[in-house]
């Protein structure tokens, strides 16, 4: 009997356990289409805006990131004065100088003009971004944090004033955007339009000036 009963319940705990990892299966292929879907997207208003500034996704990217880095200091500095305790108030000081310190190592060190030309070089042999693969993980957790968080970070900011919470998700969603971007790929190096309509205006606005006046 006792045999009869410990294997119905191990076909059990089989059949709990499938379903569980049936339903996570369905939700993380969900999550890719999803994924695919915002990364193509982010793409493609990469390339129009490329096309119209002739600057690249790395360039857009560099830019959130110094923003997010502005954003995280004055995150941190609002919770160093909100916390009266000095133990995390030390805890904090020497966790922005060891980001400050990861950051001169990894981003500043780089510059955006030798991301930009590595980002070419692989756009002219063919090859697509690593990135789109290798962190398909981090975007996913990223967009996810950022969706289910919006709410209530959004009720804590509103119903209690806390205004760090609102930064919380701005970081969230600043980091989000960085990774989409990171992953794309630019087009070929081409000219402006933006520019490009701007010089033309100059020479009819110079021909209409040198008309004569009766």
């Amino acid at each position: 009997m006792c045999g009869v009963l410990s294997s119905i319940a191990s076909r059990c705990g089989f059949l709990l356990r499938y379903k569980i990892w049936n339903s996570c299966s369905r939700a993380l292929t969900a999550m890719m289409y999803v994924d695919s879907a915002v990364l193509d997207f982010t793409e493609r208003l990469c390339r129009r805006f490329q096309t119209w500034t002739g600057r690249t996704n790395v360039w857009l990217a560099f830019q959130l990131t110094n923003l997010s880095i502005v954003v995280y200091f004055a995150w941190v500095a609002v919770l160093y004065w909100l916390s009266g305790m000095l133990a995390l108030r030390v805890f904090v000081a020497l966790f922005c100088g060891g980001v400050f310190f990861v950051l001169t190592r990894t981003i500043f060190k780089v510059s955006i003009e030798a991301s930009e030309t590595q980002a070419y070089r692989r756009v002219a042999k063919g090859l697509r971004n690593p990135r789109r693969i290798r962190d398909a993980q981090l975007r996913i957790a990223f967009l996810t944090l950022s969706v289910l968080l919006a709410w209530p970070l959004w009720f804590a900011y509103v119903a209690l004033g806390l205004r760090f919470m609102l930064m919380t998700e701005a970081l969230a969603v600043l980091t989000t955007a960085v990774l989409y971007l990171l992953a794309c790929d630019p087009l070929p190096p081409c000219e402006a339009k933006a520019w490009a309509w701007i010089r033309g205006l100059a020479p009819s606005r110079s021909a209409s000036a040198d008309i004569p006046v009766d």
